[in-house]
Parts: structure tokens; C-alpha cells; sequence
């Protein structure tokens, strides 16, 4: 896989995980800020690194599975390797700006 193709899938994981919404906060995942990192190797390993809201969110199990699931379903993916951190912790100014819009922060 070369360069261009690494890229392109990186921006299909980029489009599902905007497709991928917090159940509490009506703002996908991606604009909330939980995604640090997304990066796929030249064999398809495609690694996420991505935090909660808090350490004891309700969907602290499910949302991972489900991260990992629908990334698994691009063609040219052979693996999700998905790592959750609370270091740093998040908070709202990761948020995108189109996120702070919809939840009425601006």
C-alpha cells in the first residue's frame, strides 16, 4: 500500500468515525475532539487512539466496540487496533468550532 492509499483510508476512517455519535451529546465523535489519532500502516493495521468523555462513561464499553467494528468494515483494513487514554484528559476545547456551534458554546 502505498502513501496515497494509507491517506485515503485514513480519510474514510475519518468520514465513519464522524458518523459515530456520542449517545449522550448530539455531536459525532470526530468533532467532539475523542479522536487523538488515526493512522493506518502500509499492511492495513489501522490504529485509533481515542478517549471518553470521563473514565465512568456509560457507553465506556460499547463505543470503543462500536469504534472498532465499523472501522473494520473498510475494504483495505486488516486490523483495528484501538488504544483508549484519559492522558490528556479531555475536555471542551477539543471540541471542533462546528461542534461548539451545534451545542450552543459559541
Amino acid at each position: 500500500m502505498d502513501r496515497q492509499q494509507i491517506k485515503e483510508l485514513e480519510d474514510k476512517i475519518i468520514v465513519v468515525l464522524k458518523n459515530i455519535y456520542d449517545p449522550e451529546i448530539p455531536v459525532n465523535i470526530y468533532e467532539l475532539g475523542l479522536v487523538y489519532e488515526v493512522k493506518v500502516e502500509e499492511n492495513g493495521k489501522a490504529h485509533v487512539l481515542m478517549t471518553l468523555t470521563t473514565p465512568n462513561c456509560p457507553v465506556a464499553e460499547s463505543l470503543p466496540a462500536q469504534v472498532k467494528e465499523e472501522i473494520s468494515y473498510l475494504t483495505g483494513i486488516t486490523e483495528v487496533d484501538l488504544e483508549l487514554t484519559f492522558d490528556p484528559p479531555w475536555d471542551q476545547e477539543l471540541m471542533s468550532e462546528e461542534a461548539k456551534l451545534e451545542l450552543g458554546l459559541l
